[in-house]
C-alpha cells in the first residue's frame, strides 16, 4: 500500500524538482535541439519543394520538347513525302524519255531499214531487167540471126533498151 499512496499523492518536493527538471530539460532543447530541427525540417520542406518545382520544369520543359519533336516530325514527313514525289515525278519523266528515246530509235531503224529495202529493191529491179534485156538480145539475135561482136556492144544495146524501157514507164 505504501507504494500505491506514494504514487497517488506524490510529495510536494517531488512535483516541484520534477516540473523544475523538466523545465529546464524543456529550456535546454528549445535552446539547443528545436532550432536545429526546425531548421532541418525547413531546410528538408525547401528541398522537397524546390524538387517539385523543378519537377514541374521538367514536366513543362517536356512538353515543350514534345511539341518541339512533332513540329520536327511533321516537317521530317513533309520532307520524306517531298522527296518521294520528287523521285517519282523525276522516275516517270525518265520513263517517258527513254520510252521517247526507244520508240525514235526504233522509228529511225525501221525509216533505215525500209530505205535498205528500196535500194535493193531498185537494184534487183534494175539488176533484173538487164537480164531480161540480156536475155531477150540473145534470143533477138538468135531469131533475127545477127550475133553481136562483142559483150560490149551488147551492154551497150542493155543499157539502151534499159533507158527505153524506163522511158515508156514514166
Amino acid at each position: 500500500m505504501l507504494l500505491a499512496s506514494s504514487l497517488a499523492s506524490p510529495a510536494i518536493g517531488t512535483v516541484f524538482w520534477t516540473t523544475l527538471i523538466f523545465l529546464l530539460l524543456l529550456l535546454l532543447l528549445w535552446k539547443y535541439a528545436w532550432g536545429p530541427i526546425m531548421k532541418a525540417v525547413k531546410a528538408r520542406e525547401d528541398m522537397i519543394h524546390n524538387a517539385l518545382e523543378s519537377a514541374e520544369k521538367a514536366r513543362e520543359e517536356m512538353k515543350v520538347l514534345q511539341a518541339d519533336n512533332e513540329i520536327i516530325l511533321r516537317k521530317a514527313r513533309e520532307e520524306r513525302d517531298k522527296i518521294l514525289r520528287d523521285a517519282r515525278t523525276a522516275y516517270e519523266r525518265m520513263m517517258a524519255d527513254a520510252k521517247e528515246k526507244s520508240q525514235s530509235e526504233s522509228d529511225a531503224l525501221v525509216r533505215r531499214a525500209r530505205e535498205i529495202i528500196e535500194r535493193e529493191k531498185v537494184t534487183a529491179i534494175t539488176e533484173v531487167k538487164r537480164e531480161v534485156a540480156k536475155l531477150a538480145i540473145e534470143v533477138a539475135s538468135r531469131v533475127v540471126g545477127e550475133t553481136l561482136r562483142s559483150d560490149a556492144e551488147q551492154q551497150k544495146l542493155i543499157e539502151r533498151y534499159i533507158r527505153e524501157i524506163e522511158a515508156n514507164r514514166n
